[in-house]
């Protein structure tokens, strides 16, 4: 294999489109490393609710700040949802 057909392989397995995966491909990618803070309303009042990427609940937050920080506490990536 020639230095291009390498430089095209590697170029081929780091991309991919996230949009074509199966729900149970979506949840495993990055489960234990990727955290969903999407803002929410609890009990009348703005909070921000945390999800593991399998969209399992793990926190709800008052502020974006402590979401953010309680997940790079758990030394995970966060992504936020609109």
């Amino acid at each position: 294999m020639n230095q291009q057909e390498k430089s095209d392989l590697e170029e081929t397995t780091l991309r991919f489109d996230i949009r074509h995966l199966t729900p149970v491909e979506f949840a495993r990618l990055g489960v234990s490393q990727i955290a969903y803070i999407k803002p929410v309303i609890v009990e009348g009042s703005p909070a921000f609710a945390i999800h593991g990427a399998d969209g399992a609940p793990l926190a709800v937050t008052p502020n974006r700040e402590i979401a953010l920080a309680a997940i790079a506490q758990h030394e995970m990536v966060p992504i936020t949802l609109q």
